[in-house]
């Protein structure tokens, strides 16, 4: 198979198993110079890994950014001021990362003078539709080289064979203390798949889960925190003014502590199959409670039930990869102004795997105790006022029955 002339190609790099060999297919396969590109969004210690194995893979354009702040400031903040969710349950950890990371590569493309772009998502997969949404949208004429959909290895057996037959070092994760599952990581959450989760009814074991205790022993006493929202996005917690990224880091470490934010769940991906993934997301679990409850007390009614009713089609639009969307645009500017006075503080009880809301309060709060009271409100409230309302709402009720009478 010919393939069109490539003379510097952009690689969304992790070191791991796919994107080793998909540097040396690149280089072997279009001859060209590959520039590779890792971005730190808070998975640990494989970033610099990475840089020691690009450097082995005969790449000198290498680069590695911190983009933790941003990820959290620009893309997760203003994901959970739509609150966010996919299917009643995903909270879109992978999804969110992926504009991100594209938007970066066709940054380098372009300084770089690169003609193309290419990631090691597979053919199946809802990464490539999100990676390749996010290319185009930035960068309508790139060029985008998706091994996956290109070579004839089929297999982990296949991949391995290369490796072993170019010299490509890789871990066998199947052997030793090596995760089997394919997993994803960010500051916001970690993914599972495969292994033995590919069959929907094994329960996943416990050694699996890498940032949470189990419920059952989560500590037995509950600890009590406090958030503090400015414009919909946490500016403190207990106090403590921190960064967007400081802030889902410490999210985590509390969540994780008590066990919160496991999820087992069968989801339907975009390019039509249904897959089950295996996640954990403590800090962003705590978030999405939170920012109900500051809501509660300062969002006007119908004001927040629009919101409700657009976030099922806002949280499809990221979880399709549709970020950089006018749609998606549109409606986040919407979000953003129901957000103005979305400020104040909420008190949080974490207990074995539970988030419950124990307090809210704002100066913009909407709650008026005048008017709820059961004491005596006096006369902030007339009660014989809703007489009229009832008997008004009521009349299509009214006319109906006597129409089929």
């Amino acid at each position: 198979m010919s393939h069109p002339e490539v003379n510097k190609v952009v690689l969304a790099y992790s070191g791991g198993l796919d994107t080793s060999i998909i540097l040396k297919w690149l280089q072997e396969t279009y001859d060209c110079e590959v520039v590779t590109f890792t971005a730190d969004l808070g998975q640990g210690d494989e970033v610099e890994e990475a840089r020691a194995k690009a450097v082995a893979g005969g790449v000198s354009s290498i680069y590695i950014e911190d983009l933790r702040e941003e990820f959290v400031a620009d893309y997760v903040f203003p994901m959970f001021r739509a609150n966010a969710i996919y299917e009643g349950e995903y909270l879109l950890g992978t999804s969110i990362a992926r504009p991100l990371i594209a938007k970066r590569m066709i940054d380098i493309a372009n300084l770089e003078g690169a003609d193309a772009v290419s990631h090691g998502a597979t053919g199946k997969g809802n990464d490539q539709v999100r990676f390749e949404f996010g290319f185009y949208a930035l960068k309508p004429d790139v060029r985008v080289i998706a091994p996956w959909r290109e070579w004839d290895l089929v297999s982990r057996e296949d991949m391995l064979n290369y490796a072993e037959k170019h010299g490509i070092p890789v871990e066998r994760k199947r052997e030793g203390s090596k995760s089997p599952y394919s997993m994803d990581a960010n500051l916001l959450h970690i993914s599972y798949e495969g292994y033995d989760l590919e069959d929907p009814w094994t329960e996943p074991s416990e050694s699996m889960w890498r940032w949470s205790v189990s419920p059952e022993n989560a500590p037995d006493t509950a600890e009590t925190i406090e958030l503090t929202y400015q414009a919909g996005d946490i500016i403190a917690i207990n106090g403590e003014s921190m960064t967007p990224a400081q802030t889902l880091t410490e999210l985590n470490r509390l969540g994780g502590k008590h066990g919160i934010g496991r999820i087992d769940i069968v989801e339907n991906r975009y390019v039509g199959m249904k897959s089950r993934g295996c996640y954990e997301t403590p800090g962003g679990t705590i978030m999405l409670k939170a920012h109900r409850a500051i809501e509660s007390i300062t969002l006007d009614r119908e004001a927040a039930h629009l919101k409700d009713e657009l976030m099922p089609r806002y949280a499809k639009l990221v979880y399709n990869g549709y970020w950089f969307a006018p749609e998606r645009e549109m409606l986040q500017q919407a979000i953003n102004v129901s957000q103005v006075n979305v400020n104040g503080d909420v008190r949080l009880k974490l207990y074995k795997g539970n988030v419950d809301v124990v307090g809210r309060r704002s100066d913009q709060s909407l709650f008026d105790e005048r008017l709820c009271t059961f004491e005596d409100d006096e006369g902030a409230y007339d009660q014989k006022d809703a007489g009229g309302f009832i008997k008004l709402n009521s009349l299509r009720l009214r006319m109906a029955k006597l129409a089929r009478r």
